[in-house]
């Protein structure tokens, strides 16, 4: 599934004409088709239905901030969970630190590029980044070239995209000869191929927060919580190529 922002996807449609009323998850792109899988199963189990935001956690977290009817938020970074619990809007002791991941470097899969190392992104016209200024796909990966001292090099040939999924896009579609991107994303493409791996020790630590709105009185959307951060949820979390954290 091609996630694109500010798309709202009813996973599925309530069960029953009795079914409880609907959770709304704002989510990171990178966490769509995991997600998506998991809410299946809940509404399945639960007859809640469950309707799925995704988009740059920076735009979420304005969505929310303006008074979108949000009852979970799945953020890829602290930094947006934190504006807006600055906000009011989510309890501080409500917040799961649930999930990491790590970045790779993409090209297409069929580009002749030979591209093995850091160094050779020098060599590049073109690289496609989530917005490194707010998205945190983005703003990881410039993380990232700044501590190897390529940032400086890099940054007037960077294409900011709306999200994740629009960087990789961008170097499916030849747009881009290269693009940093969460690993969990590059393995959902034939289209491109990995060119090396930023490990955990080399790149910044990469952290999804998920917590429930303080204004929502959903019994539904804590339940929800607590199946996200769950077993089952751990192995399609798992499946999908994302390292789920120790409960903190």
């Amino acid at each position: 599934m091609k996630a694109s922002l500010f798309a709202v996807l009813a996973l599925l449609p309530a069960v029953g004409t009795g079914s409880r009323e609907g959770v709304t998850v704002f989510a990171a792109a990178s966490l769509a088709d995991a997600v998506e899988e998991i809410g299946r199963a809940y509404e399945k189990d639960s007859g809640t239905r469950v309707v799925l935001n995704v988009g740059a956690s920076s735009d979420l977290a304005r969505q929310i901030l303006a008074g979108a009817g949000a009852d979970l938020f799945f953020s890829a970074d602290r930094a947006q969970m934190d504006v807006v619990e600055k906000a009011g809007l989510v309890r501080g002791s409500d917040r799961v630190e649930l999930l990491s991941n790590v970045l790779v470097v993409v090209v297409p899969a069929d580009a002749p590029t030979r591209v093995g190392s850091p160094a050779d992104l020098a060599l590049l016209r073109r690289i496609a980044l989530a917005d490194p200024e707010a998205v945190p796909a983005g703003v990881y990966a410039r993380r990232y070239l700044e501590s190897i001292g390529l940032w400086s090099a890099l940054k007037d040939r960077v294409i900011p995209t709306l999200n994740v999924r629009a960087a990789l896009a961008a170097v499916e579609s030849g747009n881009a000869d290269a693009g940093l991107v969460y690993r969990t994303d590059a393995a959902l493409s034939r289209r491109v191929r990995v060119a090396f791996t930023v490990t955990a020790e080399q790149g910044p630590r990469i952290v999804y927060v998920l917590a429930p709105l303080a204004d929502s009185r959903k019994p539904a959307a804590l339940e929800l919580v607590r199946r996200l951060a769950g077993p089952e949820a751990r192995t399609i979390f798992e499946r999908y190529g994302f390292q789920v954290l120790a409960p903190r």
